[in-house]
């Protein structure tokens, strides 16, 4: 495994889509420090929490959610906390069980997210969905070094995202 993995998955249309960054590396390396400076740092409207598959047990390797966005509304509170944090969970699951992320290593590793929840998001089950692929889709990207130098290129050739088209 490379020391330091960083992917990057965008999956959905609309208010549910999900957007996850990570950055997998070892706990003793640098992004070990990253890891345990968010936890110990949280600042006003995003406090990076332990991500769990379900109370008392933890996502192997460690995982950190961090907010992309402040907490908006109840609503938006609870889709990120419970649809997105399960999706962030079943991703990192999916990964260790197709080998993306070796099993034997999860325990040397820590696992950085930050995950975009829209504050207008309205469906936990799309949430859900989006979030779980967008993870896994960032891990494989990471582990694969993705994309390509040459890939980048030939898509900055005509920049795009969901909220603007290059003319």
């Amino acid at each position: 495994m490379n020391d330091i993995q960083i992917g990057e998955g965008f999956v959905g249309n609309g208010v549910n889509a999900a957007h996850t960054n990570t950055v997998l590396g070892h706990r003793s390396g640098p992004v070990g420090v990253a890891w345990a400076t968010a936890l110990a740092t949280p600042r006003g409207g995003h406090v990076p929490f332990l991500t769990v598959a379900q109370p008392g047990v933890a996502v192997k390797p460690m995982t950190l959610f961090v907010n992309k966005a402040a907490m908006e509304s109840d609503l938006h509170g609870t889709l990120t906390w419970g649809a997105a944090q399960a999706g962030l969970a079943a991703g990192v699951a999916d990964a260790v069980r197709e080998g993306v992320i070796p099993a034997a290593a999860v325990d040397d590793l820590v696992l950085i997210a930050a995950v975009w929840v829209n504050p207008g998001a309205n469906d936990e089950e799309e949430v859900f969905a989006n979030q779980r692929q967008a993870a896994y889709e960032s891990l494989v990207r990471g582990a694969k070094s993705s994309p390509s130098v040459d890939e980048f290129l030939t898509a900055a050739e005509q920049v795009a995202n969901p909220f603007f088209r290059q003319g």
